[in-house]
């Protein structure tokens, strides 16, 4: 639990959660699978109820806490509202977890949480009281979900709070999908099908138990991910550049659809070293470079790209489930910061895109600044793009659902 807890005080901090467990678990190699497992779900299933763990507390504390108590307050909370038959062992591991940290303060968390377990059955009132512990969001983003989605935004604030889906593609190059499916069923692990090349897991399960994983065979993308390459849909001998491409996901699908010559652009170098494990483990080629895409003289040799992916930087929102630190980081200025961001990206990409080019606009959000409105203005902005229907639309919002997480494609064609 307190593990739990200093990853929570990291991202009431303003630390990103990702980088936080990765550093913990260098620094504790010897954890068992279970022991990761444990420590992640707790401190991510805490961060997910945004807001929730604080109405309670509010009600009990009198002043608040050193941060890392209040990080532990909320994972016991949250531990005590997911089971609570284990309420009494939940209280003192905390109470434990406490002595190790700040003795001193041992006493006023066993009153608090046995004070929170006599009061239990009003939790829910308290937590109903205010649309901000109700949602678990910020209310500046549960008004961007309503204004953008007026019929759909409770659901997909209730899905970004549910643990997501665990999708595999099958690396066709190496494997049919039923053979990737019998390997998993011979493992113990249920499959469907949900497309040519896409497993979704009926349960998530750690990458060591799949089978196939280390020789390149299967690979874990979200099913929503695997979008991308299909809509930009390569060609073989085909120019292609990903442009914003770490982790390389997106990038060995797009190699596992055609044989192209592949540029994969990334600006960090330690993101940039990620694509190359992930295309070695799965036997492909790819010039990678670490590259601002925006600044075209530091990498762009002048012959144009026939397919360009613009996975771009973005709040992600669509995916929150998966990083709810997102919504303890977020603010609502920060939208227009990434859709700045976003216009100086595509605008500088479509330089390099040959006539006749397509460009595939990409985001994991579901706010519509940075999708639909980004496309409307760079149509404005450039009389020579058009849009490529996608399923009979125009552009394709994909809304977060038990299956997938929360994409925006927009697929550009350079006219000739």
């Amino acid at each position: 639990m307190l593990r739990a807890a200093e990853l929570v005080a990291g991202v009431i901090e303003g630390g990103n959660l990702t980088d936080a467990f990765e550093r913990m678990l260098e620094a504790h190699r010897d954890w068992p699978e279970s022991t990761r497992g444990a420590v992640r779900d707790l401190a991510w299933t805490t961060l997910r109820d945004f807001g929730r763990g604080d109405a309670v507390l509010d009600r009990l504390l009198h002043s608040p806490p050193p941060t890392l108590v209040q990080a532990l307050l909320l994972v016991a909370v949250q531990r005590l509202s997911q089971r609570p038959a284990q309420a009494h062992t939940a209280v003192d591991q905390a109470v434990q977890a406490v002595a190790t940290a700040m003795p001193g303060l041992k006493g006023m968390v066993n009153g608090v949480l046995r004070n929170a377990l006599r009061q239990q059955s009003e939790w829910a009132g308290w937590i109903g009281a205010s649309r901000v512990s109700a949602h678990a969001y910020p209310a500046w983003w549960i008004e961007r979900i309503r204004a953008s989605l007026p019929e759909q935004w409770e659901a997909v604030l209730a899905v970004g709070n549910q643990r997501p889906p665990m999708a595999l593609r099958v690396n066709l190059r190496r494997c049919t999908l039923e053979a990737a499916r019998a390997e998993l069923a011979a493992a113990g692990i249920e499959a469907k099908r949900l497309g040519d090349a896409t497993l979704l897991l009926a349960q998530p399960v750690a990458v060591a138990r799949l089978p196939g994983y280390a020789e390149g065979r299967v690979s874990v993308q979200d099913a929503g991910a695997q979008q991308a390459a299909r809509l930009l849909a390569p060609r073989d001998g085909e120019r292609v550049l990903d442009a914003c491409a770490a982790p390389g996901g997106k990038t060995a699908h797009l190699l596992e659809s055609a044989d192209v010559e592949l540029l994969a652009l990334e600006l960090e170098p330690q993101r940039a070293q990620r694509i190359g494990a992930n295309l070695e483990r799965l036997g492909l080629r790819a010039e990678i470079r670490v590259a601002d895409c925006c600044d075209l003289r530091s990498w762009w040799d002048g012959r144009p790209f026939d397919r360009i992916l613009a996975d771009v930087p973005c709040s992600a929102s669509g995916v929150v489930r998966r990083h709810p630190d997102i919504k303890w980081l977020r603010r609502d200025e920060d939208i227009a910061g990434f859709a700045k961001q976003q216009r100086r990206i595509v605008d500088a990409l479509w330089q390099t895109l040959a006539p006749g080019g397509t460009m595939l606009y990409v985001t994991c959000s579901v706010f519509e600044q940075e999708n639909a409105a980004q496309i409307a203005r760079f149509l404005d902005r450039h009389a020579d793009a058009e849009c490529v229907p996608i399923h009979a639309a125009s552009d394709c919002q994909l809304l977060p659902d038990a299956e997938h997480d929360g994409f925006y494609f927009a697929r550009l064609r350079k006219q000739a």
